[in-house]
């Protein structure tokens, strides 16, 4: 836990990421990443200088087997509010629009229902579980897929919906998170949707990995050439 609060103190102070008596919506989806990101959020919350509040959020996408107990149990340890939101996503995806290629409906309609329940519980910023393979992997398939060089930013405001999107984790590498949860048992929710392990950011997360097994220092540039050349990011903080 200390090497996650490291990053995550680190990446929070360099981009401002939390204001003092703010209420934080936490986007919990039951992987590893949103569960590491919540339990680092709530031993932050103790010590950090600045006060703030959690609130943790799953939207159940309304797929057969999906226990959320164990999150609400976690939840419920960690002293922090836990609100599960029965949606109708799947079915539109899958059952009414049957999308062949279901990952961008999909994430524009998560995005909406968790935005629509973090304003209604008084939060207006939330937590996104994105790691630093996240961020390179989303360099390459926006490379790759849309012939452009653009990634998600640290800190994204909507102004639409006048939420902010805050992601505390980008300084940490997969394999730690992994290897937290790992170490302490975390309680993981496994992902039942059809499309889980066959998507174009799976394909990018093997390039990503060949290419790292090749040349150890790949990853490093990338991330950095994105903190460099990328609207959002800050060059040490600076």
């Amino acid at each position: 836990m200390q090497r996650i609060l490291s990053y995550m103190r680190r990446a929070v102070d360099d981009y401002g990421m939390i204001e003092d008596g703010e209420k934080i919506a936490v986007g919990v989806s039951g992987g590893k990443d949103s569960v590491t990101m919540l339990m680092a959020l709530a031993a932050l919350r103790r010590f950090y200088p600045k006060k703030f509040e959690l609130e943790a959020i799953t939207l159940d996408m309304g797929f057969d087997g999906a226990d959320f107990s164990p999150i609400a149990h976690l939840c419920a340890e960690l002293g922090v509010n836990y609100t599960l939101v029965k949606t109708d996503i799947k079915a539109v995806v899958f059952d009414i629009r049957k999308e062949t290629n279901p990952c961008a409906l999909c994430a524009k309609m998560r995005k909406g229902a968790l935005n629509e329940k973090a304003l209604e519980l008084g939060c207006k910023k939330v937590a996104l579980g994105h790691h630093n393979e996240d961020v390179i992997e989303t360099f390459f398939l926006s490379l790759f897929y849309e012939g452009r060089l653009n990634c998600f930013s640290p800190v994204t405001y909507l102004d639409r919906k006048g939420v902010t999107l805050i992601r505390p984790l980008v300084y940490a590498p997969e394999k730690l998170v992994k290897s937290f949860a790992n170490a302490n048992n975390i309680p993981i929710v496994k992902n039942p949707c059809p499309a889980d392990g066959n998507t174009k950011r799976e394909k990018m997360k093997e390039f990503v990995l060949q290419q790292h097994t090749e040349d150890k220092g790949f990853k490093e540039r990338v991330f950095g050439a994105v903190v460099r050349g990328l609207d959002g990011w800050k060059l040490n903080g600076e």
